[in-house]
């Protein structure tokens, strides 16, 4: 098999150990797959991931990802030897990127002052604002963190340090979806934000099988009602100055035809996780003993990545398409979603269909002319953020116009609804 020139490793330092515990969480129970591990990533398997993992990559640019569990819990000093290792083994003409992945609750001066220096990226995990961030995320003994990551998020903008948003959305966020949007834009001043989908399967091992959702997992329309609401707010006034990773994600679709995200890619696989022993895994969602790909102390890392079983992993998301997602017209924006939230069946009965399938063709269908519209600008060397202007003029001509539509004849936009219930709803 050739190996891949370049792919994405999510290195777990910790494993699934956390100082929080947070009700969604699908990584807690990973702990059963390491009775009786340290839950520590030692210096040699650490040296080997960066020596391995820079070797391996024939682009500019490689990516050292730390996530968890809680990679802080590791301490200040083991990042400082992994920047240490880096430069030791870095190649001519190859830049290295920093990335990590916290809950922010262990971050401080010194934490913030060692992440600005090395250029560090930092995605932070919040799910909004006070009430809705503590319906799920607690620490042990069940209390607020809200606090200490609202005052992380301070420092590392004192500090100037790169962040972006994690948000879950879930059972109880996604039933406001501006209120929570406009918490990060206005009251945090967040500029980057991802919107992942809690679809937890209701059973004991952690692991994907079953078919049974939590009542904490965030329902199909839900989450469409979720995106849409956000992105009708950001395509009016936030293009080019905020970025929501799915939207980019989308519009990315309409321009070069697949996606930038692996949940929407026709192949996955390019993402694999690290645990803290140097066990390699499929992805970061399948960290069971059948997606486990060996060890990198034992093999080397390149071999496991551009293996024939992980090939097969990420050829099966689409070879495993039901008809009704091949037939769909959004298929190319979307390829059945990730794999691990495919867990209904299609109105012909077939297996396969994502959990989330009605929600996001909502989403589509509702933004398929602004992504068209943003798609054309940017073939023509234009900013998609000039969408923002082409969409005021066209409902400045729906105002002038407003007066020649009785309030209950069809809307001006082709909505389907009276015009009273929809740009005259103000009126």
């Amino acid at each position: 098999m050739n190996p891949p020139e370049a792919f994405h490793i999510m290195v777990k330092p910790t494993g699934s150990r956390c100082n929080l515990e947070c009700d969604y969480c699908f990584y807690l129970k990973k702990e059963n797959l390491y009775h009786n591990g340290t839950f520590k990533m030692s210096d040699e398997v650490m040296e080997s991931y960066i020596k391995q993992t820079i070797e391996a990559h024939h682009v500019p640019r490689v990516t050292i990802a730390w996530q968890g569990g809680e990679p802080t819990l590791m301490g200040l000093d083991f990042f400082k030897r992994a920047v240490e290792l880096e430069k030791k083994y870095q190649k001519p003409g190859i830049e290295i990127e920093n990335t990590i992945q916290t809950n922010g609750t262990l971050l401080n001066e010194k934490w913030c002052q060692f992440l600005h220096d090395n250029k560090f990226l930092v995605g932070i995990s919040l799910d909004g604002p006070r009430e809705m961030h503590d319906a799920y995320r607690r620490d042990k003994k069940g209390q607020s963190v809200f606090d200490k990551v609202v005052k992380a998020i301070r420092l590392m903008q004192k500090y100037k340090v790169e962040f972006n948003i994690l948000c879950t959305v879930n059972a109880v966020n996604s039933k406001y979806p501006l209120r929570t949007y406009k918490f990060f834009r206005d009251k945090l001043g967040a500029d980057y934000l991802q919107f992942i989908p809690i679809v937890e399967r209701d059973n004991e091992s952690g692991f994907q099988e079953g078919f049974r959702i939590t009542d904490r997992s965030v329902q199909p329309h839900q989450f469409g009602e979720f995106l849409i609401n956000i992105f009708d707010e950001w395509v009016r006034r936030d293009v080019g100055k905020m970025f929501v990773l799915f939207f980019d994600g989308i519009l990315a679709s309409y321009v070069r035809g697949y996606s930038t995200l692996c949940i929407l890619r026709p192949i996955c696989g390019d993402g694999v996780a690290l645990e803290h022993n140097g066990d390699l895994y499929s992805c970061d969602h399948y960290v069971e003993p059948n997606y486990l790909l060996g060890n990198i102390q034992r093999t080397p890392l390149i071999d496991l990545v551009g293996s024939q079983k992980q090939r097969t992993f990420g050829l099966n998301k689409s070879k495993i398409l039901p008809n009704f997602c091949i037939e769909c017209k959004f298929l190319f924006t979307c390829y059945g979603e990730c794999p691990k939230n495919r867990v209904l069946k299609t109105p012909d009965g077939e297996s396969g269909l994502n959990w989330l399938c009605s929600g996001l063709k909502d989403f589509f269908i509702h933004t398929e002319e602004e992504m068209k519209i943003m798609a054309d600008l940017l073939r023509k060397g234009q900013p998609a953020s000039e969408i923002m202007k082409i969409l005021a003029e066209k409902e400045r001509q729906i105002q002038r116009s407003s007066n020649k539509i009785g309030r209950n004849e069809p809307c001006f936009c082709g909505s389907g609804l009276k015009y009273k219930k929809c740009h005259g709803k103000n009126s």
